[in-house]
């Protein structure tokens, strides 16, 4: 079995993980709400037109998954895989979540009965039949803190959702030119990433536009002496890359290699410096003073943050958190530096994975602005 499949036995230990909390926290059932929890702990991924369900009962720890009809998976890591109808004649339903709910319930049997559910605030929806008296635990905190940790089944998905990148921007080199056109560059890129994975993409992210920070690409010719920031982000089986490479569109200016310079001394002091215990914060200060030191442009933006099932989850490299390196993340480190003088500015991002005594760096293609 490849690790880029569905992994029962990954999903097995990550419910074990949970399970552990439950019990500690004396909840008595967990009910999974979002699609990208349900992957994460059961293993199949459903399309954000549906809306599926899962609980864990904590006493046996038994698994049940309530699916659409026609959307029944063959590899999980449940015990129970009931259906519930998401669809009349081919029609997507409104109210799937209600009806998931009462399939749930049914398949349980007991609802009325437990005191202590643990549930996604984020997301969960008050239909089950619960008693009046029952408690809510929410356990969004609890699932982000265990994502940040990356089992191989997932750095499998983040390393081959990189893969995308890298010919994403092997073909870019070959088209950024003046005169080129901003859409025509988004789609061979995402035809790229398409032909990388294999399948459609389950997400598309980032930045396309020429001479900006960033957004969606518009109807617009690069022009000679710009800075094309390309922030690409495609996501393979849910999970997400992040990283950004700055491409010139024609020469290089010397202000802006002497920008580019500065950005490669911010990797130097990130690649030196992360390991397990770091405070993130501290790295978003020193960055900040390596950039700087800059002969032109500003950083005034986070330095990166964790990519997985989301593109922007823990660790935050910013400094309105508090968070800490750990063994098991990925994340991306993104350093910038923008002035109307640079045409407009370059951000470079790199991905990681933090290892006992370091980083591994999950991007090897070239970083320069022009080859």
């Amino acid at each position: 079995m490849s690790l880029l499949d569905i992994d029962v036995q990954a999903c097995r230990v990550r419910q074990q993980r949970l399970l552990e909390y439950l019990r500690a926290a004396q909840i008595e059932m967990a009910v999974i709400s979002s699609i990208e929890h349900i992957q994460y702990f059961v293993g199949p991924r459903f399309a954000w037109t549906f809306q599926p369900l899962a609980a864990i009962r904590t006493d046996d720890g038994h698994v049940t998954l309530v699916a659409p009809e026609r959307r029944m998976p063959e590899i999980h890591a449940a015990d129970d895989v009931v259906p519930y109808e998401a669809q009349w004649l081919s029609t997507l339903r409104n109210d799937q979540r209600q009806e998931a709910s009462k399939v749930l319930a049914n398949s349980l049997g007991n609802v009325a009965q437990v005191k202590r559910w643990g549930v996604e605030y984020s997301c969960f929806s008050r239909y089950l039949p619960v008693a009046d008296t029952a408690e809510y635990i929410d356990l969004d905190p609890h699932f982000l803190q265990m994502r940040r940790r990356k089992d191989p089944d997932e750095l499998a998905k983040i390393e081959k959702a990189i893969a995308g990148t890298g010919r994403m921007y092997e073909v870019a080199r070959q088209l950024i030119r003046p005169g080129v056109n901003e859409l025509d560059v988004f789609n061979e890129l995402q035809s790229a990433a398409v032909r990388e994975f294999d399948e459609p993409l389950t997400g598309t992210g980032n930045d396309y536009r020429c001479a900006a920070r960033g957004g969606a690409p518009r109807n617009r010719n690069a022009q000679p002496g710009e800075l094309y920031i390309l922030d690409l982000g495609p996501a393979y089986r849910g999970y997400f890359a992040d990283n950004a490479r700055t491409i010139a569109v024609s020469d290089v200016s010397e202000l802006q290699d002497q920008a580019w310079q500065q950005i490669m001394l911010a990797f130097k002091h990130i690649e030196a410096t992360v390991k397990p215990g770091v405070s993130c914060r501290q790295l978003f200060e020193q960055v900040s003073e390596v950039l700087s030191e800059s002969a032109v442009g500003v950083f005034n933006h986070h330095l990166g943050h964790g990519i997985g099932l989301f593109p922007h989850e823990g660790p935050h490299l910013n400094p309105n958190w508090n968070d800490t390196f750990q063994e098991g993340d990925v994340f991306a480190a993104e350093p910038g530096l923008y002035d109307p003088k640079l045409n407009v500015g370059m951000r470079i991002e790199n991905d990681y994975l933090v290892t006992e005594n370091g980083v591994r760096k999950l991007t090897p293609f070239p970083l320069e602005l022009k080859l």
